[in-house]
């Protein structure tokens, strides 16, 4: 099955003294979703934000709220991020001892539930579940921190995980150091979501972002 490529602006490098206009700026300049990078200090090295700041600018957009949970476990927390307004709750494989059940209690929420790969876990921690997933998100730079350089070794990872979604309509998407340089080089590995965040949150204007969107999403269609 062939998706349409996403853009998915990562509001970790929006400017959070204007959450919400910058979520509603960056989706009239033409993003596909909104990517909500949770962190919580233990999972990764950092912390972010939670379920009450999503709630709070989820009247802003009614585009599709694509949550990355980085933390660590991730189930007692499922219920509040779904009440929150996400529509895509992605676990990470390492965050917890029972994979299956994470990803049937995100299905029992009516949500769509998506596994991230960190770049040192194998694509075989996914064969098992393959039939429970929407989306498979593969790191391609060590989550924590943004504005790293994309790890090249995860192009072929990209390759080997959509060989191994064959048929099945899961999206495949990729998260870290993407720019307009990179773009193509994951799209014509597999990938069809992308997420951004400085190579997009830069310039402050809807004109600005606009460009910066066209700009990754060239490459990749042009790359499949």
């Amino acid at each position: 099955m062939t998706h349409p490529i996403r853009i998915a602006p990562s509001i970790l490098a929006a400017n959070f003294s204007k959450l919400g206009q910058e979520v509603r700026d960056v989706v009239d300049a033409g993003a596909d979703w909104i990517h909500l990078d949770v962190m919580d200090g233990h999972f990764v090295p950092n912390i972010t934000f939670g379920p009450d700041v999503i709630k709070s600018l989820r009247s802003y957009t009614d585009a599709t709220f694509d949550c990355h949970l980085m933390i660590a476990p991730a189930d007692p927390f499922l219920e509040a991020f779904a009440k929150a307004g996400c529509d895509i709750l992605t676990v990470h494989a390492e965050a917890g001892p029972h994979l299956h059940r994470s990803l049937q209690t995100v299905k029992a929420l009516g949500k769509k539930a998506g596994v991230s790969l960190n770049p040192a876990t194998p694509e075989r921690a996914l064969e098992y579940v393959l039939d429970s997933v929407d989306l498979i998100l593969v790191m391609t730079v060590n989550p924590g921190f943004g504005g790293q350089k994309f790890i090249s070794a995860m192009e072929e990872k990209i390759r080997r995980i959509k060989a191994m979604v064959g048929d099945r309509p899961i999206e495949i998407e990729v998260d870290g150091g993407v720019t307009p340089e990179t773009a193509g080089i994951v799209a014509a590995a597999g990938a069809n979501v992308l997420v951004a965040g400085s190579a997009i949150f830069k310039g402050g204007s809807i004109e600005a972002y606009r460009t910066a969107i066209g700009a990754i999403r060239k490459p990749a269609e042009k790359g499949r």
